[in-house]
């Protein structure tokens, strides 16, 4: 068995990796890290898991590398930043679920995460990616860096064009919309129910910092590949699950039937990620309710003749491929067991 770690055990994605972790047949739960609520036990903090794992939340010391194989960081960016200064050596593998490793470049960090102060030398050690597109690099990896939930839709999306078709994407304009579990359990007004519920808010209409990491990601992974790449985020009065609309403009001629190939080629292998026709289903896909409690993105790319343009939806449930189960899925690549172990779960729909 695999001892496995989860540090940030009271928050959401903490209470996902939980569940996902105590189904595994190849991972053991061995400990529990947190700076708040100490002492208590999984299922006094997260009402669904009414079952004991013999485990109650500690602090995070060094002492952690004796206990487990694997830590996986579900904390705020400082906190990871600072829990990978101390155990970056000392634990075999590391994945962290914050946006403290994820961009690369130096500037852009410091834009988009100027609180986050982070050892340089580890920023070029954690290898970064969706496990679909760089799976082979987390093997044996010992510090990995898990894409934001808005990152991983985008990059899904964006992938086929890019690194499949060798397209160069002039522009890119990303509409996000993303349900309140996007935010965690950070007690804000605007995120009471009272003013979220029906609401459509527009939180980030000039900028957002998983549209900085995309293109972070891109540059190094195909250099010239990409133009401009901008966002506008959305929060809706769903709880779980992201949308995301990439609106695409190349020089290059494309059509319909290229693409839809194009695409079906690309994530061929991968089946986690579901290919599929705007009109397949009883309702228009890609929707967030289809992909519910599962490690599923579902992708669509449609060609706009009339305005010029390439439109890619990206539909998944921000708490599981988003975070805990790409977590999972990562883990299992590191490990060298079959990428889907642990994460066979069918979407739950309606919800």
């Amino acid at each position: 068995m695999i001892r496995a770690g989860v540090v940030g055990a009271s928050g959401l994605a903490g209470g996902e990796l939980i569940r996902l972790i105590t189904q595994h047949p190849h991972l053991e739960l061995t400990f529990l890290g947190g700076s708040s609520n100490i002492g208590r036990r999984p299922a006094e903090l997260h009402p669904g898991l009414r079952f004991e794992t013999g485990l109650t939340v500690q602090p995070v010391t060094e002492d952690v590398a004796d206990q487990v194989d694997v830590l996986l960081l579900a904390t705020p960016a400082p906190v990871s930043a600072e829990l990978a200064a101390l155990l970056a050596d000392r634990v075999p593998a590391v994945v962290d679920l914050s946006g403290a490793f994820r961009i690369r470049t130096p500037q852009r960090h410091t834009r988009w995460y100027p609180k986050v102060q982070r050892r340089t030398d580890l920023a070029d050690r954690f290898v970064y990616g969706v496990p679909e597109l760089v799976g082979d690099q987390m093997a044996d990896a010992a510090l990995i860096s898990l894409p934001g939930c808005y990152a991983t839709a985008i990059t899904l999306g964006l992938a086929p064009l890019t690194l499949g078709l060798g397209l160069d994407l002039k522009t890119v304009v990303v509409d996000g919309k993303s349900g309140s579990s996007g935010g965690g359990l950070q007690l804000r007004t605007a995120d009471l129910h009272p003013l979220r519920n029906g609401a459509i808010a527009p939180y980030a209409p000039t900028g957002h910092r998983h549209a900085a990491e995309v293109s972070d990601f891109l540059e190094r992974s195909k250099p010239g590949s990409i133009g401009s790449l901008s966002m506008s985020a959305y929060g809706v009065s769903h709880v779980r699950g992201l949308l995301t609309s990439s609106y695409v403009f190349t020089d290059g001629e494309i059509d319909q039937r290229t693409l839809q190939r194009a695409y079906v080629r690309f994530y061929k292998e991968h089946r986690f990620v579901r290919v599929r026709r705007h009109t397949e289903t009883l309702i228009p896909v890609p929707d967030p309710q289809a992909v519910l409690g599962s490690n599923y993105c579902d992708v669509t790319v449609l060609h706009d003749e009339e305005g010029g343009r390439i439109v890619v939806l990206a539909a998944l449930d921000n708490l599981v491929k988003g975070a805990a189960g790409q977590a999972v899925q990562a883990v299992n690549l590191r490990f060298a067991l079959p990428e889907e172990t642990g994460l066979t779960m069918h979407p739950v729909m309606p919800a």
